[in-house]
């Protein structure tokens, strides 16, 4: 079963005017309000559904048509027209054919001789509005919220040509405010949110959920409003029970601004340690325990950290894959929402020295420096052949520009001492030559001290 979408026409003081090629007159006498006209689907073999807001023994519909020939009335019910029976207290003047008593929720065929002319008359008097209350149900669910309605606007059939029920789109609309992330400036927005009913039976299933506080506003419908009679029900304000959180993960450390980092193929979180990483969080209003969670397997059945914080800064130091997730729950713990997985790859220690450099100024090779992956401690010192000690430095990121007390030393051999510690465990103790290799025109003779 379900609703179709209607082409509405209101008939103006009970009169419509012809709606089909065949030119033809149809009223209706003694309604006390504007009869509505709807175009269902040509599917249906209908065509108009007639809405009165009452019919009592005193309406009447009149056809008049344009034909010579004799016009037959028919009437079908929930079997369709295949078992139409005729109708014979039908009162005819001239063109003009009149039926007394219409009876509602009843399909009609008129004939006249050279086409069927078939539509559906709706007592609307029989599908009053009549909501006393909104609660939330006992039965939420996480991923939907439930309304139980007191009271009810109860589903409008109609049956087609052929006998198969339709349902009438009553527009009613449940209307209630709930929180929308908005991605372009990262938080969660208030908007009220319309959502368009056929018809109300006890329950209203909204989903997405509800995040935020909000009364439960039903209004309606397409008929009522025709009237200017529009009817409106606001619940009592109730809390959010479900719950949504959204996270996010940046690295602080801009590894391709790194020349002499060694890098790793793959667009994966880390690379080479020290790794700092920030996660945030952002929940939704119901969010009462927030928990950050660290494992050696994408299931997380070896959690290694626990961190019941909404954001977390961490420095990877060890080698290997971590994989994080933040999982936020409700009050009592009956409705959890997990962030998106993230996957943390530390690759294995490496460190290569180069011996040779040209620190003349043109661009190119003009720091010596060495290349590495995930060491989490280094130290470095340089020599002269003498023994003296040229220049230090702790950061592999680093390098030597070829100076000595802020000049530049000419061509030469010069001599490194290097210890350093991987993210893997593996200690580094490595020395050797560096050659300085200048131009004339931009040589000095070396600084010895």
């Amino acid at each position: 079963m379900h609703s179709r979408t209607h082409n509405l026409k209101i008939i103006f003081g009970c009169i419509l005017f012809s709606f089909n090629a065949a030119a033809y007159n149809i009223s209706f006498d003694n309604c006390n309000k504007k009869v509505i006209s709807i175009s269902p689907d040509k599917s249906t073999g209908i065509d108009k559904i007639y809405v009165l807001s009452n019919i009592s023994d005193e309406v009447s519909m009149t056809f008049e048509s344009e034909a010579i020939s004799p016009v037959e009335w028919y009437s079908y019910s929930n079997l369709g027209g295949a078992y139409a029976q005729q109708l014979k207290n039908i009162h005819i003047d001239g063109k003009k054919s009149t039926l007394h008593n219409v009876v509602p929720d009843m399909g009609y065929i008129i004939n006249d001789g050279n086409k069927n002319y078939i539509f559906w008359i709706i007592d609307y008097s029989k599908y009053t509005i009549d909501i006393s209350n909104i609660i939330l149900s006992e039965n939420q669910e996480c991923n939907t919220t439930i309304l139980d309605i007191e009271g009810d606007a109860p589903a409008i059939y109609y049956y087609t040509i052929n006998g198969k029920r339709e349902t009438l789109d009553r527009g009613i609309e449940c209307s209630y405010n709930n929180l929308e992330w908005d991605n372009e400036n990262m938080r969660y927005n208030q908007r009220i949110i319309t959502k368009q009913l056929p018809y109300i039976n006890h329950l209203i299933l909204l989903s997405p959920p509800i995040y935020c506080s909000t009364t439960y506003r039903i209004s309606g419908d397409t008929f009522l409003k025709e009237w200017g009679e529009e009817y409106h029900f606001e619940s009592m304000p109730y809390s959010p029970y479900s719950i949504d959180i959204r996270t996010f993960a940046e690295q602080n450390t801009d590894d391709d601004k790194i020349g002499n980092l060694i890098k790793e193929e793959g667009g994966n979180l880390g690379g080479s340690a020290p790794c700092e990483i920030e996660f945030m969080s952002y929940v939704s209003d119901a969010v009462r325990h927030i928990e950050w969670q660290m494992a050696t397997d994408p299931d997380f059945n070896d959690i290694k950290y626990r961190i019941t914080e909404p954001d977390l800064t961490y420095t990877f130091m060890d080698d290997g894959t971590t994989y994080i997730r933040c999982i936020a729950s409700n009050a009592d713990g009956s409705c959890e929402s997990f962030g998106n997985t993230y996957t943390v790859e530390i690759g294995s220690s490496e460190l290569k020295i180069p011996n040779i450099f040209t620190p003349d100024g043109d661009g190119v090779n003009d720091v010596w420096k060495v290349s590495y992956r995930s060491l989490i401690d280094f130290k470095c010192w340089i020599y002269d052949r003498y023994g003296h000690e040229i220049f230090y430095f702790e950061n592999p990121a680093d390098g030597w520009d070829g100076k000595y007390n802020g000049k530049y030393l000419g061509s030469g051999v010069f001599f490194y001492v290097v210890t350093a510690t991987g993210a893997d465990g593996k200690n580094y103790k490595k020395s050797g030559d560096i050659n300085i290799i200048t131009h004339q025109t931009n040589s000095t003779k070396p600084i010895i001290p």
